[in-house]
């Protein structure tokens, strides 16, 4: 008996081109299935390398969730009859990108997407527990049933990150160079992604998607370091005070606000090399409640998706 040929869709969202490799890689090896990629393209594109000055100004909205403006018209036709939707993007300020907010804001896209099943694939620097859970927030209020999430994300000391990272942003310098290591998720793991494929595959040959997240943590699709993710909560809070700050000077754009936006971004590198050793000494002093309180974490940041 001949297997029945399934549908993907993926949209995606890129500017260096990584989630699309990782994306490329994962639908590789998934068997009995066409795949449609469709890519995410903001009204307004943003520059890469970015411009110190717009890159920062991006800050509040996508802290706050609140797209300034939002993606150009896909084409859905030929990919009515899907069977699975896959996303993929990456993280902005502790929150997901503007165009993949501006995605799931849109009246269209959120239409297509009611009843589908989805699976959220994200190729970020290492925090990513808040963007889940705004996509996971984003899927249930437009009735989508997110079914998997797989997170694939840079290696580097958090504080070397930071430096490769910006490099990488602000001047468009990947490669590894001196004693900096190359920025962003690695080759090896960008190829390695390919095994997530065959298991995405075997459940959609068999509509049975119930187990598929755990199946896909068991294969390391997730990797949950408490330590960051405490980092992560204590700064997203602060973040949230900053953006709302800054938006009191005026809409994204405005040069009102400049000053403010200018100096989050010096605030931003003294937290980071400054507070975060605090904060990771603290979570240390907390030990034992943190014990008590792991596999709860656990659960709720990498297994409940709805």
């Amino acid at each position: 008996m001949m297997e029945t040929k399934r549908k993907i869709v993926v949209f995606y969202y890129s500017q260096t081109g990584q989630i699309l490799d990782i994306l490329k890689n994962i639908c590789s090896t998934i068997a009995g299935a066409s795949v449609v990629y469709k890519q995410i393209v903001p009204e307004k594109e943003f520059p890469f390398p970015w411009n110190y000055d717009e890159f920062f100004d991006i800050f509040p909205e996508t802290r706050l969730c609140i797209p300034p403006f939002g993606i150009k018209p896909i084409d859905l036709s030929d990919v009515q009859d899907a069977d699975l939707v896959i996303i993929g993007g990456q993280s902005w300020f502790l929150s997901p990108s503007l165009p993949i907010q501006s995605f799931f804001a849109s009246a269209a896209f959120a239409e297509y997407l009611k009843g589908r099943k989805l699976i959220f694939v994200n190729g970020c620097r290492n925090m990513w527990v808040n963007t889940f859970f705004k996509i996971r927030e984003s899927a249930k209020l437009i009735g989508a049933k997110l079914v998997g999430h797989i997170v694939l994300q840079d290696r580097a000391h958090n504080l070397v990150g930071i430096v490769t990272i910006a490099r990488w942003l602000l001047h468009g310098q990947k490669q590894a160079s001196g004693i900096w290591p190359a920025a962003g998720v690695s080759d090896c793991d960008i190829a390695d992604a390919a095994k997530f494929g065959i298991t995405i595959g075997n459940a959609l040959q068999t509509n049975d998607f119930d187990s598929l997240q755990q199946q896909l943590m068991e294969q390391g699709a997730i990797n949950y370091v408490p330590k960051i993710a405490y980092v992560e909560k204590v700064g997203h809070r602060i973040f949230g005070i900053w953006a709302r700050f800054i938006r009191k000077k005026g809409d994204f754009g405005n040069p009102a606000r400049k000053f403010r936006v200018k100096t989050f971004s010096y605030y931003l590198f003294f937290v980071l090399y400054v507070i975060s050793p605090i904060v990771l000494t603290i979570y240390h002093l907390l030990f034992p409640i943190r014990v008590f309180f792991k596999k709860k974490t656990m659960y709720e940041a990498c297994y409940k998706l709805e």
